[in-house]
């Protein structure tokens, strides 16, 4: 058994025994399938105007037969009429299937985009780990928009398979049931070799997607290390090396668009085979040659002329379908490489809420035999751990990297839905699910963004005026932090807080902390990598911050750790 074979084999047995990746764009589909499937059901409807226009053009045909035997030559102007209107009403259908089509794509594109941004972005806390810096725009700006022939193509083409088909299937059968008997015996290789090729796509696209991407990250990797590769005297090896690889993807591409064009080739020589041999029946019946048993011999030219338009049309949504198989193919591979970016490991996504705003009290936080478990990590993050905050209290989390501190903030946060115990906010006293909506998060190193510092400070608070930020960074105490920037809030920021020093990005993080005006505080590791002057402005900024709100701290600092109220050591996963 050949390779290819086997590699087919594999993924046709992948998918009868519950692939999860057809379920996850089944998923994603779902907010926009109200506009495709109306999308679907309006290109079905669309085949009763090739039905309306197939009957006018033989209706005229019957008329100028009439003429040739000699008839008083009737009026073609009710046979046009007929003919114009189905044309009409076809265009107008497909139009309006094409725009809900767009819509429904368009609202799933979107949808996706803002759960990749959210989920390399996090409005609320950490950014997942483990991702490359190309990942999440490659996804967005190209991954995503591989699903929009899917979503535009395969998924109204069933609807309009089975309305539009039937419509034809069922006007064929009124003039020859016959004929319609040979379009509907033909119909079922359509899609037995069509899922054979699609799977064959879909392995080919996987491997080109990811040989696309894993050339991307390899040319930013070596445009940052350029300088350093001019140095050592290897950038002629280098671009060697990117040039082997653009050759590889580009090898991978020729071989998708190989299979894209045999898939198509396959459905046209299966239309015109059905239509070869409809024609041939026509002709035989029509010249009076045709004696079989049971097999219709009589036929007029109208009939043969309104059946001969038709049988193509019954099969252009199985062409469309064909095309969307192909669009499938594609959309499975990049959900493949879609899914981990949005599937951080050991974490329930959050579901992005509004502030829930001030309240005339901090709030408190209880922790209730929280245990967190990681895929792939055979002990728990964190181990039947129960914390009691009280409204208003400062908790320090201290152990060893990896004793779970990171995440029982997350999870005190409500970031993290625990897979055991609860999460509550206390409420004036009453107990309510944890919800990011209460926090304000400060991390190191700080998330920034490219721009300026004041579009970095607006993030916290849009409607902010400059005097808002001026007096947000007096109340901490760094106005001088202004002072030895070049433009002021004016100063830009690059990727990563480039052009900032480390102090001077927590120090911005703490200010945009205040701005959000949340009581509930989480700080992870907020001087860590910091140098002692840089550290302690910060705690500083912090002791003025912490005033009035509930703040939950993880660090490594013993100077951190004089500001709390409560202290807990944490040693995998468990309270000491």
């Amino acid at each position: 058994m050949s390779t290819a074979t086997a590699v087919l084999l594999d993924e046709l047995a992948a998918d009868q025994a519950g692939n999860p990746v057809p379920e996850r764009l089944r998923e994603w589909a779902a907010v926009g399938r109200p506009q495709l499937r109306r999308a679907g059901l309006l290109r079905g409807a669309a085949q009763a105007g090739t039905v309306v226009w197939a009957g006018g053009l033989a209706w005229t045909a019957q008329r100028g037969l009439a003429a040739l035997h000699g008839a008083p030559v009737p009026s073609v102007l009710a046979p046009a009429l007929v003919t114009a209107a189905g044309v009409a009403l076809r265009a107008v259908l497909l139009s309006a299937g094409e725009t809900a089509a767009a819509r429904g794509a368009r609202a799933v594109r979107e949808a996706l985009r803002a759960r990749l941004v959210a989920a390399a972005l996090p409005a609320h806390g950490p950014a997942p780990a483990g991702l490359d810096d190309t990942a999440p725009a490659q996804a967005v700006d190209a991954e995503v928009d591989e699903l929009s022939d899917w979503l535009t193509e395969y998924v109204p083409a069933r609807a309009t398979m089975l309305l539009g088909s039937g419509l034809t299937l069922a006007a064929i059968a009124w003039r020859s049931w016959f004929v319609a008997l040979l379009v509907l015996a033909a119909t079922p290789l359509l899609p037995a070799n069509l899922k054979v090729i699609g799977l064959g796509t879909q392995t080919a696209v996987r491997a080109q997607l990811s040989a696309i991407r894993g050339h991307r990250a390899r040319l930013l990797d070596h445009l940052r290390g350029l300088p350093t590769l001019v140095g050592l005297g290897a950038h002629e090896e280098a671009a060697g090396a990117l040039a082997r690889y653009d050759r590889e993807a580009a090898d991978r591409t020729e071989k998708v668009l190989r299979i894209a064009f045999l898939s198509t080739a396959w459905v046209e020589l299966l239309i015109t085979g059905t239509l070869a041999v409809v024609a041939t029946y026509c002709g035989l019946v029509l010249l009076d040659y045709l004696r079989l048993p049971v097999v219709p011999d009589r036929m007029g030219l109208s009939d043969a002329l309104f059946v001969l338009v038709l049988v193509p049309a019954y099969f252009a949504p199985a062409r469309e379908l064909a095309a969307g198989y192909h669009a499938r193919a594609r959309a499975t591979a990049a959900a493949g490489l879609l899914a981990p970016l949005l599937d951080t490991p050991g974490e329930t996504v959050p579901v992005l809420r509004a502030p829930a705003g001030r309240t005339a009290t901090p709030p408190g936080v209880r922790l209730e035999a929280v245990t967190v478990r990681h895929p792939g990590r055979a002990a728990p993050a964190l181990d039947g751990v129960s914390v009691d905050l009280a409204p208003g209290r400062f908790l320090a989390v201290t152990g060893p990297s990896g004793a779970g501190k990171s995440t029982l903030l997350a999870v005190a946060a409500g970031l993290y839905a625990p897979h055991d115990g609860r999460a509550m906010h206390l409420l004036d006293g009453l107990p309510v699910p944890a919800d990011p909506g209460r926090v304000a998060w400060v991390g190191q190193p700080a998330h920034l963004l490219p721009g300026t510092l004041r579009e970095n400070l607006l993030l916290a608070r849009p409607a902010a005026s400059d005097h808002d930020l001026l007096d947000a960074l007096a109340t901490l105490g760094l106005t001088d932090l202004l002072a030895v920037l070049p433009q002021g809030l004016d100063t830009p920021v690059g990727e990563r807080g480039t052009g900032l020093s480390s102090g001077q990005s927590q120090q911005l993080a703490l200010a945009r902390a205040l701005l959000r005006d949340a009581r509930l505080l989480c700080l992870d590791e907020p001087t860590a990598h910091l140098d002692p002057r840089a550290e302690q402005r910060v705690m500083i900024a912090l002791r003025t911050l912490a005033r009035d709100r509930t703040v939950l701290l993880a660090t490594h600092s013993p100077a951190l750790l004089t500001l709390a109220d409560q202290v807990v050591t944490l040693d995998h996963g468990s309270i000491r």
